[in-house]
């Protein structure tokens, strides 16, 4: 059964936003950390951006001041806004809910930025 549901993602010219939402749809997100990756082709899987369940925040430097990652505990979701958009930001993106010792991935959602 489908634990996680990415969506948002698109096509995008470069300079440009998208927001990314993540839906978990069995487990609740108040106890988990979520968790933001992304991997382009021909490369390993990337850890994006973190949001603690303890409310902390982290990000790769790769995508500090451009990404922000949220949560809506009530919804169940966790977003991912993306702004000036690279075309080095081009990737599938992988929303990941752990919590209790189990580790739930999304089927990821296409992002690709044009030049």
């Amino acid at each position: 059964q489908v634990q996680l549901v990415e969506s948002g993602g698109g096509l995008v010219q470069a300079g440009g936003s998208l927001r990314l939402s993540c839906l978990a749809s069995r487990r609740s997100i108040i106890s988990s950390d979520m968790d933001w990756y992304r991997q382009a082709p021909g490369k390993q899987r990337e850890l994006v951006a973190t949001s603690h369940s303890g409310g902390r925040i982290t990000y790769a430097d790769s995508v500090k001041g451009r990404f922000t990652i949220s949560r809506d505990n009530f919804k169940n979701t966790v977003y991912l806004q993306m702004n000036s958009l690279k075309p080095e930001d081009t990737a599938v993106y992988y929303c990941k809910q752990q919590s209790g010792g189990m580790v739930y991935w999304g089927q990821g959602t296409q992002v690709t930025v044009s030049s």
